[in-house]
């Protein structure tokens, strides 16, 4: 399977920015669409962006407008760049590959995103 590496998370204040990378092992072009998910404690988790290999591109109303996700296949990273962040932002961000034959997911570690004054 691919490994999916997450980084760029941690502490940031409110209105802040913050962009988080997932470096895929190898190609990304096995993936139909990637995404980001997150969970708060006590929480589902939830599908915050997804990118197709399309580009098409879909937002939960709770980021839109601050949140921009992108991938680069020449690099084999998947991004989300993060701008006015909320408190309510704050979670375990997970980033995912959906496998374009199989459907199979694949996910990453998670990196901590905390947004607090």
């Amino acid at each position: 399977q691919v490994q999916l590496v997450e980084s760029g998370g941690g502490l940031v204040q409110p209105e802040g920015s913050l962009t988080l990378s997932c470096v895929a092992s190898e190609t990304i072009a096995i993936f139909y669409s990637m995404a980001w998910y997150r969970q708060a404690p006590g929480k589902q988790r939830e599908l915050v962006a997804s990118i197709t290999t399309s580009s098409n591109i879909n937002y939960a109303d709770s980021v839109k407008g601050r949140f921009t996700i992108s991938r680069d296949n020449a690099k084999n990273t998947l991004y989300l760049q993060m701008n006015g962040l909320k408190p309510e932002d704050t979670a375990v961000y997970y980033c995912n590959g959906r496998r374009i034959f199989s459907g199979q997911n694949q996910w990453g570690q998670g990196t901590q995103v905390t947004v607090s004054s």
